[in-house]
């Protein structure tokens, strides 16, 4: 495939001057979600309560056998007992880490009020080709590097970029699912690739409808991976006409709980800072960075407090915890008491659409003892087939199937308890039946 010569903007204006007028109101907004964190363990990495080696500045790693780099920067006053919300930020075709940071990584820095550690990778030949792997194998060195030596909330990690850099967020997203949050991919398409592609994740779209570089039918194709994982109801969001100089954002309705998709439009071109009205790209209307920081931000730590309350009602916008995950409270009702190393399982259906639905099994300890393991076995009805699977591993897909615990949440404490969720295409009135689980 012969890659297109992206533009290539200068937007460190852009992210000074939205500093400057929206940043205050949006670090005071936004600027706690991150300390919803601080009284947990359950999500939080190797570094917590170490002394940093790691500091502000540009890093080299050994990566696939070669010499990578990126730009880290960590909050002012960082705390080593305070997990912290951690943002890649990719550069585009012919740019660089250091544009990204010099932008404020896409403007975002500026609106974090030190909340946000931020990481910008250096790509190969200034782009993302993703060969065989190899950008998706940086990104898991950089984190693992960082997350051994800082404190990072593991539920709260996140990937945004434009252009080329878009479509290695897009990537990151269909290859790492159970470690990204939510994404954002400004002007991409698929040109990194899509390793999986099948699990979801929060997403937001942003594109120019008239986009000569990247065509908006590619940003449209890759933001409908998330519509369908998602669980959403399909459709074809409005979008700005010709010449309007505005832009349209969408929520998508129906996606599963703590999934949002979402997509902005703008009237405009191939450029990472559009703007309303006829205000020049580094005018400070530029709106993307702030709508950006506040998809982000909705996403609350799922790190729980040090005395964790039975909820009198689940919440329905608790996200699928991301790995290493929390196991939860066991639902209201709890399960039948067993003898020592029995399980229960309870079904839900989570959301349904034309040809398909979206299923979750809570898995639950009832017992004083701690079980090692568990095993589900369902029926589905006929016509039902499971299409995707996260939080176990599934051996069969229709008829009977069993699922067992995947490698991190096999373990429950005494009336603790984990999920695990799936896509399967048939109708999804009919729940699953001879539902059962066991322990060794």
């Amino acid at each position: 495939m012969v890659k297109p010569r992206y533009l290539l903007p200068s937007i460190a204006a852009a992210a000074v001057l939205l500093a400057a007028t929206a940043g205050g109101a949006l670090a005071s907004g936004f600027g706690g979600a991150a300390a919803a964190a601080t009284n947990g363990t359950l999500a939080t990495t190797a570094g917590c309560g170490k002394a940093p080696t790691l500091t502000s500045g540009t890093r080299t790693i050994s990566s696939s056998g070669q010499n990578r780099s990126y730009i880290l920067r960590i909050p002012d006053g960082y705390d080593r007992n305070h997990p912290y919300r951690l943002i890649f930020g990719f550069h585009w075709l012919n740019g660089s880490a250091s544009n990204v940071a010099s932008a404020g990584y896409y403007g975002l820095a500026p609106l974090s009020n030190n909340s946000t550690i931020f990481v910008a990778p250096q790509g190969l030949d200034a782009g993302w080709a993703n060969t065989n792997g190899r950008d998706l194998t940086l990104f898991d060195d950089i984190s693992r590097q960082i997350e051994n030596d800082l404190c990072v909330d593991t539920t709260q990690r996140f990937a945004l970029g434009w252009s080329y850099g878009g479509a290695m967020s897009y990537a990151v997203a269909c290859a790492r699912p159970t470690v990204v949050r939510a994404v954002t991919v400004i002007s991409g398409a698929n040109l990194s690739g899509c390793n999986g592609g099948t699990q979801p994740v929060a997403y937001f779209g942003i594109h120019g409808t008239f986009d000569s570089v990247l065509n908006i039918s590619m940003g449209r194709s890759i933001r409908d991976t998330f519509v369908r994982n998602n669980g959403c109801t399909a459709q074809s969001p409005r979008e700005p006409s010709r010449g309007s100089l505005t832009h349209i954002t969408t929520t998508y309705s129906g996606c599963r709980a703590g999934y949002p998709v979402q997509w902005a439009a703008f009237d405009g071109d191939h450029t990472p800072s559009p703007v309303d009205g006829s205000g020049s790209p580094n005018d400070a209307r530029t709106w993307t960075s702030g709508e950006i920081w506040r998809f982000f931000t909705q996403f609350q730590s799922t790190t729980p407090p040090p005395t964790t309350p039975v909820p009198t009602t689940p919440v329905p916008t608790t996200p699928v915890p991301t790995t290493p995950p929390p196991t939860t409270p066991p639902p209201t009702t709890p399960p039948p008491t067993g003898e020592p190393g029995a399980c229960a399982a309870t079904y839900r259906t989570v959301n349904t659409w034309p040809g398909g639905f979206q299923g979750e099994v809570t898995v639950a300890n009832g017992t004083p003892a701690t079980i090692n393991g568990w095993t589900v076995r369902l029926t589905l009805a006929g016509g039902q087939a499971v299409s995707s699977l996260w939080g176990g591993v599934n051996t069969g897909t229709t008829g009977e199937v069993t699922v067992r615990n995947a490698p991190y949440n096999g373990t429950l404490g005494a009336n603790a308890s984990t999920t695990f969720g799936f896509t399967a295409t048939g109708n999804g009135a009919t729940p699953p039946g001879n539902l059962t689980c066991t322990s060794p």
